[in-house]
């Protein structure tokens, strides 16, 4: 057994997931203060857009290596 079907149902798997969910958003901390005993933290939201293409390329890229190992 092969590790291509695998990674194949992987990336079609991850292509289809970033197509349902396009934008991926995180939260980060950006400053710190200390002032006495008191601390202060700012966090900060930023969100990442994953491009279609980059999905669909995954896609045809996973059925690629499924296919593939099917054939021969």
């Amino acid at each position: 057994m092969t590790f291509k079907p695998f990674a194949g149902l992987a990336l079609i798997a991850l292509g289809a997931a970033s197509l349902a969910w396009p934008e991926i958003s995180y939260t980060k901390d950006t400053h710190d203060a200390k002032l006495g005993p008191l601390e202060f933290t700012l966090k900060e939201k930023d969100s990442v857009r994953i491009p279609v293409w980059v999905g669909l390329a995954a896609i045809a890229g996973g059925t690629g290596l499924v296919w593939r190992r099917k054939q021969g």
